[in-house]
């Protein structure tokens, strides 16, 4: 009889530990952990004021932490935050507005060839054209091909969009960030982004942790949710996290009796 194989445990793609932020004399977060297996898809959760955002800041080392510990790939941050170019390069972040001085002559291509080499460097010829075809091919898997020449400012709001996940397309990424990334989006242009996004995500075996407001889209997509308000409320699988007595906890008695009455008109 054969001995049976281990299963080698794959370490998680995101872990944090006790996090901890302070913005001036007030703590917007406070003692949050938790993990992000590869491949999964995870929801952060909560009302306005939250500490949703200031999550991900720092996570990203946008914004610096008071105490706990983020590991990013396997790499332990810094106290500030900072992220090594080796692990940077695996993560993409859509935020949740775009915003762009529109007297920046920014074209759609230069934009994605940002997500290539950040760096914006001189390259030798053959990676110069190694990154123009990236490029292109990552505007043509997202549909935006015909919008290369166009400079960001003249973009609708869903090509915008459609951009950002040429952005994320053009190298290979382990972690993709969303902060409401939809938002401003009417329900159809909403609805075209979450397919393209999950088409994506199925070819690109791509772990995502998304900030989100759409219960519904939560509770169809994600695997796991995270109920956030300043402190960790709750997590799990949706059916669990998105009870009435977490969204309750969560968002307060309220916002659960309207949530449930919309759903019975």
């Amino acid at each position: 009889m054969k001995p049976a194989l281990m299963k080698i445990a794959t370490p998680p793609v995101l872990l944090v530990d006790q996090l901890t932020v302070r913005r001036g004399q007030q703590t917007t977060l406070q003692d949050v952990s938790f993990s992000l297996e590869a491949g999964t898809d995870v929801a952060i959760i909560g009302p306005n004021g939250a500490g949703k955002s200031t999550l991900v800041q720092s996570i990203l080392g946008i914004l610096p932490r008071e105490t706990g510990t983020v590991q990013l790939l396997g790499q332990t941050l810094g106290q500030k935050g900072s992220i090594p170019a080796l692990v940077r390069h695996q993560v993409a972040y859509l935020p949740q507005n775009f915003l762009v001085d529109r007297r920046l002559p920014l074209t759609v291509k230069e934009l994605v060839a940002l997500g290539w080499d950040r760096l914006g460097l001189q390259l030798p010829w053959a990676k110069a054209k190694a990154r123009k075809l990236a490029v292109q091919q990552a505007l043509e898997r997202v549909n935006a091909g015909h919008l290369g020449r166009k400079f960001i400012s003249e973009l609708s709001g869903g090509e915008t969009k459609r951009v950002l996940l040429a952005y994320c397309l053009v190298r290979s990424r382990q972690l993709l960030i969303l902060d409401e990334a939809p938002a401003g989006l009417d329900v159809r242009g909403e609805a075209d982004f979450y397919r393209l996004l999950y088409e994506l995500k199925a070819e690109e075996g791509w772990t995502i942790l998304q900030i989100s407001h759409d219960l519904d889209m939560v509770r169809k997509h994600c695997d796991r949710v995270i109920c956030l308000n300043r402190r960790l409320m709750c997590q799990g699988v949706p059916e669990t996290a998105l009870a009435p007595e977490n969204l309750s906890a969560t968002y307060g008695p309220q916002f659960v009796r309207y949530h449930h009455n919309r759903h019975a008109c």
